[in-house]
């Protein structure tokens, strides 16, 4: 797979539902994760994403108009230690539980499937970043069923070592709108990772369907300490 432009890959799909894009900056020094959410639905744009700790998790922006916090209330981005988990859902619970039991990232999400919302069964994406010593790697994963089957469920893992500065990887829930809506296919499609913390949040915000986007979440971490910096944007800003 050719290394694709992140502005392109996103600017050109109006509805990829939540995504997840983990890299190494061009520079070479810092692991780069983003998170980004969508929704078609109004109990699923009347959402924002608030710091939690080392993390973030979702809020309803108006809690008046929340009809269903099932699927759209957890925890997207959690710290446990030297590792950075970032998912969809409320497997990131699952995730920071299971490896802090001594599991792996693999073995922590044998327990969960897609999630159970018929007929989309929308696909669990998690990714985790791990920095040790002045080395990063990351993985990525995806939970979904077998072409719209509830009855099997198909995991795939993905692991990259030592990734290259500039690069990185970027998995989404669904292929584009539809319905139902198709799942990801594919291994984790190859992106460049380009700018600093700033213009690299501004790129995917623009980049993202004006209509469905609803929250943004890009850390850089630095690779040599760990210590790392966070933006937030949300399209519900309460102006």
């Amino acid at each position: 797979m050719e290394l694709q432009a992140l502005k392109q890959e996103l600017s050109t799909n109006s509805y990829p539902g939540r995504g997840i894009v983990i890299g190494r900056s061009a520079d070479g020094a810092y692991a780069v994760t983003a998170y980004f959410i969508m929704g078609r639905s109004e109990n699923s744009r009347n959402r924002i994403f608030v710091e939690d700790g080392q993390g973030i998790r979702t809020q309803a922006f108006d809690p008046a108009k929340l009809s269903d916090p099932s699927l759209i209330i957890y925890a997207p981005v959690r710290v446990l230690g030297n590792k950075t988990i970032v998912t969809n859902g409320d497997q990131t619970d699952t995730i920071y539980d299971g490896m802090d039991h001594q599991m792996t990232f693999e073995q922590s999400l044998r327990s969960r499937e897609f999630e159970p919302d018929a007929p989309n069964y929308t696909p669990r994406i998690s990714g985790i970043l791990h920095i040790e010593s002045g080395r990063f790697n990351y993985a990525m994963s995806i939970l979904k069923s077998d072409h719209g089957s509830p009855d099997s469920c198909l995991r795939y893992t993905f692991a990259y070592e030592n990734p290259a500065a500039g690069k990185g990887r970027l998995i989404h829930t669904y292929m584009h709108d539809g319905n139902p809506l198709p799942s990801f296919e594919g291994e984790p499609k190859p992106v460049e990772i380009a700018g600093d913390i700033d213009a690299f949040t501004q790129m995917i915000w623009e980049s993202l369907d004006e209509d469905n986007k609803v929250s943004l979440f890009v850390r850089y971490i630095r690779i040599a300490d760990g210590g790392y910096e966070t933006r937030i944007v949300n399209k519900h800003t309460g102006a």
